[in-house]
């Protein structure tokens, strides 16, 4: 299995980059949104209007250059001081190496931080937005809830009225599913997909999601100390080998393929709101689809988080008029442009009570799907504010291959091994 180190490299070129200076300040913000085309679309509208009520200060929009991955490419313009002042597509998990860096601005240093807020999102929210330094660089903007996508005809045809809720529930059904039907040994249908690629982020997806709603809404640390050698990632790890080992997920990468899902190869995948779009537009005459939580342990109790695939708002320093580039921050993440940002990507804003929001909710009910979604919201986590995020998910994501994948390990000792060298990541 492959060693990545991704901390030593990056802060050597951060640090060695990045200063306290200032660039000359012209008259204008440069904004980096996604690249996707939703977004741009999103980002044209809303600089437009900006652009009409502030002549004296427009915003120049660009969607991130293309690259391997947004966050290489951010980190190539930091280091070659060539920062947005305010980029909309965050990893909070890059976050804190770019806060001890030095290059972001401490959004609590404006006056009505504050107000602003605690009117747009909960304590928890933004509890989890706060560095370890005390100050708050990031402003989580958008969220996309993982849930569980299933074939809802395929079910009731095999004789279940209901998506699996537990892990037993989500075994016998797939007994059902993956049966052999024509007797050759072989059989045509899969319960779920899982990709087995090693790369780390792909565990946000599968391991993450099922570990953040096994343990009740736990993240990987707290306090700034490892925690997930725990029964409830001891249990994921356990459970999803098991559906490795009986067949009941076909053992091979899910990228670069037919649509597994619409082509009712699998009665279930993992997925976040952007599944809507894609299955309306593709899915087969007659399929039907729903979504519901991720499967939990069979003696879980309590609310049903999940991983909210969230992505954050943020200022680099790269402006004197910090305050004027503040005022676009907030105008973009009004009311109104929380609004466009549903209507023009389908994705869900991070607001608290959406759902009871006068605003958004003829939206809801015109689309029960993404309803489904913003309640689900409610209840997410994201990632742990540290600058050795991604070498602790190479950690999980390697011991995940040789447990979950391959069945090389017992889920304990892989959980613990996984444990013990984010341990040593920190220190």
């Amino acid at each position: 299995m492959k060693n990545t180190l991704f901390l030593p490299t990056t802060f050597l070129l951060l640090f060695a980059a990045c200063t306290s200076d200032t660039r000359e300040a012209p008259q204008s913000i440069t904004y980096w949104s996604a690249n996707n085309q939703y977004e741009i679309d999103l980002a044209k509208v809303v600089v437009a209007e900006w652009n009409q009520q502030h002549p004296d200060f427009p915003v120049q929009h660009q969607p991130i250059p293309e690259g391997q991955s947004s966050e290489e490419v951010i980190l190539a313009a930091v280091v070659g001081k060539n920062a947005p002042d305010v980029y909309s597509n965050m990893w909070p998990g890059d976050v804190q190496l770019y806060a001890r860096a030095r290059v972001l601005m401490p959004l609590n240093q404006f006056a009505d931080f504050d107000s602003v807020m605690q009117a747009r999102n909960s304590a928890e929210t933004l509890r989890e937005a706060r560095s370890l330094d005390g100050n708050t660089y990031q402003i989580a903007w958008k969220t996309n809830p993982i849930m569980m996508i299933y074939n809802s005809k395929m079910l009731r045809q095999n004789g279940f009225d209901h998506p699996p809720a537990t892990y037993s529930e989500f075994i016998e059904q797939a007994k059902v599913i993956t049966a052999d039907l024509d007797g050759d040994g072989y059989t045509d249908r899969y319960m779920s997909l899982l990709d087995i690629r090693v790369t780390w982020w792909q565990r946000f997806f599968d391991f993450y999601t099922f570990y953040i709603a096994a343990s009740g809404g736990k993240m990987l640390m707290q306090d700034g100390k490892i925690i997930f050698d725990n029964p409830s990632a001891v249990a994921v790890f356990r459970f999803l080998r098991f559906l490795f080992e009986k067949g009941y997920c076909p053992l091979e990468k899910a990228q670069g393929r037919v649509d597994a899902f619409l082509s009712e190869r699998v009665a279930t995948r993992f997925t976040g709101p952007w599944e809507i779009k894609h299955a309306e537009k593709f899915k087969p005459e007659g399929f039907e689809y729903d979504f519901a939580p991720v499967p939990v342990p069979d003696d879980f109790a309590g609310p049903r988080y999940t991983y909210g695939d969230i992505k954050s708002i943020v200022m680099f320093k790269t402006r004197q008029k910090s305050q004027k580039v503040w005022q676009f921050v907030k105008f973009l993440i009004s009311q109104k442009n929380d609004y466009r940002l549903l209507e023009l990507t389908t994705q869900l804003p991070v607001r608290k009570n959406i759902l009871q929001d006068s605003l958004f909710q003829n939206y809801f009910v015109k689309n029960p799907a993404l309803a489904v979604f913003a309640k689900q919201a409610e209840f997410i986590r994201g990632t742990d504010l540290s600058a050795g995020l991604k070498e602790i998910f190479d950690a999980i994501s390697q011991e995940y291959e040789a447990s979950v994948v391959y069945g090389a390990k017992s889920a304990e000792e892989a959980v613990k091994d996984a444990a013990q060298r984010a341990r040593l990541i920190l220190k």
